[in-house]
Formats: structure tokens, sequence, C-alpha cells
């Protein structure tokens, strides 16, 4: 299955399914972190200095899906060399206080989940 096909086969018409196996993969929701945290439009390149370990191939993918689904806006300057930025869309800024709250909770609580792994894998 590729990343445009999203539609889980038992529940095709589920949004929840639909719409969350987008935005949870490995690193939509360090893109949208990356996009709010630089407050405006983000070339290519700045991704990959955010977000070291991801590949180009998955930050293309990546941001195309996300373009797909309306949430991130691509703009392309007709300069040379070519300029292409990426936006959050309105849709997009409707999601971010719930992402907050998300990534909020993940630190407040990385400790205690990293001692439990800790713990269980030594059982």
């Amino acid at each position: 299955m590729d990343r445009k096909t999203v539609i889980d086969s038992l529940y095709p018409q589920c949004p929840v399914r639909n719409v969350l196996a987008r935005l949870m993969d490995k690193w939509s929701l360090l893109v949208f972190y990356t996009m709010e945290q630089a407050g405006g439009p983000v070339r290519f390149n700045a991704f990959r200095k955010a977000i070291p370990d991801i590949s180009q191939k998955m930050l293309s993918t990546t941001l195309q899906s996300l373009c797909d689904d309306g949430l991130v806006k691509r703009e392309v300057y007709a300069e040379v060399p070519v300029r292409v930025e990426y936006e959050l869309t309105e849709r997009s800024r409707t999601l971010l206080p719930h992402l907050d709250g998300l990534l909020g909770w993940a630190l407040e609580n990385f400790d205690a989940v990293i001692s439990d792994r800790k713990q269980n894998a030594e059982k």
C-alpha cells in the first residue's frame, strides 16, 4: 500500500482511521511542528536541517501527502534557481492546538514512558 492509499479496507468511510492514518505517521507531526515553529513559509532545505534524520525522498513524499490532503500549501516561485516554499493552510492551523496538546503530553510523560519501556524490556 502506498502513502496515497490510506483507506482502511474494512472501514472505508471511517474518518478517524482515514485521516489519522496520514497525520500519525512517523514524519507528518514533525513537519507540522517545524512549520509552526518557523511561523511562516518553510523551504525544503530548512526541513532537512530541522529534521536531519528524514531522507529527501521521505520528506518529499510526506509534504506531497500533506499537500494532497489540503493541510500544507506548496508555492513555487519562478526564479533562478526555482524557489519552493511550504506553509500551513487554514485547515491545518485548526489542528495545531490539538497537536500542541499531544506534544505537551509527550514531553511531560517522556521520562516515565522510557522508564517503563526499560523496566518491561528487562522482564
